[in-house]
């Protein structure tokens, strides 16, 4: 099998994000795609963080309705901050014979080399990045030809949508609809539960 993942914060996953999941599905002939909130962010804190926890519930509610999603507890329920090369390796463990594949925007994509032993990440999964922003292909090239396995670097095309998780908790805390711009069954999450109404006003103020 061929198994994607996508990492993030997911805070909250939006239509942005599962449509990124579908194309890379499609133009990278995925058997599934798998998101993987993380728990501790290393290098920053989570604006607006309802907790880990909360996030991962709102992933599994946003790929509740298509059975090539799912969401993963892996990151979520680690104690230290969320590694990708930690993360791969046990993926690698559990799915042995698989072909993992790292799913990444562009400009996730050029700061690759920043992260924690990323010629490990690169020989334990295929990174597949979009174009984003400024970030094209060329580019991510030259940030990465260096890198040992940066052959193992792919790209697929993205439907340009401009959509984020702070706009988002923006929306929210403003007492906004957000119907349309995340999956319903998340939107009735974060109306259930409350979630960024006054954090996201503070900062919207």
């Amino acid at each position: 099998m061929r198994r994607g993942f996508l990492g993030g914060a997911f805070n909250p996953p939006h239509m942005g994000h599962l449509v990124l999941a579908q194309e890379a599905l499609v133009h990278l002939e995925l058997d599934s795609v798998t998101l993987m909130p993380m728990g501790r962010a290393p290098h920053r804190e989570i604006a607006d963080d309802p907790g880990a926890e909360v996030r991962f519930e709102l992933c599994e509610a946003a790929v509740s309705g298509d059975e090539r999603l799912a969401a993963s507890r892996l990151e979520v329920d680690r104690e230290d901050p969320s590694y990708t090369v930690e993360t791969l390796e046990v993926l690698t463990k559990e799915h042995p014979k698989d072909d993992l594949v790292w799913i990444l925007g562009g400009d996730q994509a050029a700061r690759l080399r920043t992260w924690r032993e990323p010629e490990k990440v690169l020989e334990l999964a295929t990174v597949a990045a979009t174009e984003r922003g400024a970030w094209r292909r060329a580019g991510i090239f030259v940030e990465l030809a260096q890198l040992r396995n940066s052959r193992r670097i792919v790209f697929f095309e993205m439907i340009p949508i401009g959509l984020s998780s702070t706009y988002i908790r923006r929306r929210v805390g403003r007492g906004q609809p957000i119907r349309y711009l995340v999956p319903d069954p998340v939107a009735e999450l974060i109306e259930s539960r409350g979630l960024y109404r006054e954090a996201a006003a503070v900062a919207a103020s």
